[in-house]
């Protein structure tokens, strides 16, 4: 089994006045496993579904690797679908579940068997191959909608919020399984979740959305270590937010935060080395507790979380700004409440924004999404 790539040129979906998705373009490549992120109405389950033909398509281009599907019908573009509601059929057995497809496509009976056999060793679910779906777990019937999706040998699997109606527990051992059985059948996925955890740990690529527009499209390092814009950092993992100026003098670029640090920074593109307003992100474990000196940011420690590898301290700062840091979890006493600590910065980690948030102005920044952004702002 192998997939296709897909390519969007220009994609505009409206609702009678209403402008969904305005201008989108996106390349997703052969065996790719891509995800759409983003939060509740962002345009995301609205593209996996013109990708689907579920959806008219207002303007732009749709294609599998050279052909364009704009007016093919859904039944012809050879997709497999898993639905949040996994839509397997209450009146049939698992067996006959995963065998629907093919039944459909009037394959001998024999080939249907033996297809529907493998893909069910396959999905760890031959023992259940007799059973109604009512007598089957959460995850399990997710096994069962997955196998049907994956037993017609589709070019594209288009995966909506699969997860989300089962249990924390289950939904991270069942994306280790969609993340297993994808590489092994090697097909090309677009998955859609608001789940930024859940995308980190089974995407190649993920593309961040909001309002219909891409920000930024990466692997799950590029978008959690330099991401585009103040929008992807605190989308993607959580983050502190401090407002700083950045000051060029003596041909020094120094980030001045207004409880009185100053860090030198070396790795500010050089079209920003000018004195500005910024926004910097700091994420919880780019923050260094000192104890010895007081040097750095000083701050209150309000409370503190143990959770064994690492310790949470939530503190309040200087300018009474409050901010989370992880830290590894030491063998003496933790920090203790009210605790007064200076706090310095990884500096070779953190990110910084420009004044509305729109970029980072931080080298290193990859959005494969850049040649896109003609009308939103985000990229280097």
């Amino acid at each position: 089994m192998s997939g296709v790539a897909i390519k969007i040129e220009n994609a505009i979906k409206r609702y009678g006045n209403n402008t969904i998705i305005t201008d989108l373009s996106l390349d997703i490549e052969e065996g790719e496993f891509f995800t759409l992120l983003g939060p509740s109405g962002c345009g995301k389950t609205t593209l996996l579904r013109m990708i689907a033909g579920f959806n008219s398509i207002e303007g732009g281009s749709f294609y599998f690797n050279d052909k364009i599907i704009n007016n093919i019908d859904p039944a012809k573009r050879n997709i497999g679908m898993v639905f949040q509601n996994y839509a397997i059929f209450p009146h049939l057995t698992v067996e006959k579940n995963v065998a629907f497809g093919l039944k459909n496509r009037k394959l001998p009976k024999d080939e249907i068997e033996k297809e529907t056999n493998s893909i069910l060793k396959l999905m760890q679910i031959e023992s259940f191959k007799d059973r109604m779906p009512e007598r089957l777990s959460g995850g399990q019937q997710q096994r069962v909608a997955l196998a049907r999706a994956l037993v017609i040998k589709p070019d594209v699997l288009l995966m909506d919020e699969p997860l989300s109606n089962l249990d924390a527990k289950l939904r991270v051992e069942m994306r280790s399984v969609i993340k297993e059985i994808q590489n092994s059948v090697g097909i090309t996925t677009v998955y859609v979740t608001h789940d930024q955890e859940e995308a980190m740990a089974v995407s190649d690529r993920i593309a961040v959305m909001k309002d219909g527009d891409i920000q930024h499209v990466g692997t799950p390092k590029d978008l959690y270590q330099r991401p585009a814009n103040l929008f992807v950092a605190t989308f993607i993992g959580r983050t502190n937010i401090v407002k700083a100026k950045l000051v060029v003098k003596d041909n020094k670029t120094i980030i001045k935060f207004p409880m009185g640090y100053d860090i030198e920074m070396d790795n500010i593109v050089d079209n920003e080395k000018h004195d500005q307003e910024i926004i910097v992100s700091i994420r919880p474990e780019e923050f260094v507790i000192n104890e010895e000196n007081n040097e750095g940011i000083l701050a209150d420690v309000d409370d503190s979380i143990f959770l064994g590898l690492n310790t949470h301290y939530f503190v309040h700062l200087d300018s009474n700004e409050k901010a989370e840091i992880i830290q590894e979890s030491r063998i003496d006493n933790s920090i203790a409440k009210k605790a007064k600590v200076y706090l310095t910065v990884k500096k070779e980690k953190i990110n910084i924004f420009t004044a509305d948030g729109s970029k980072n102005i931080v080298k290193g920044v990859k959005n494969d999404g850049d040649r896109y952004l003609k009308k939103v702002s985000g990229g280097n």
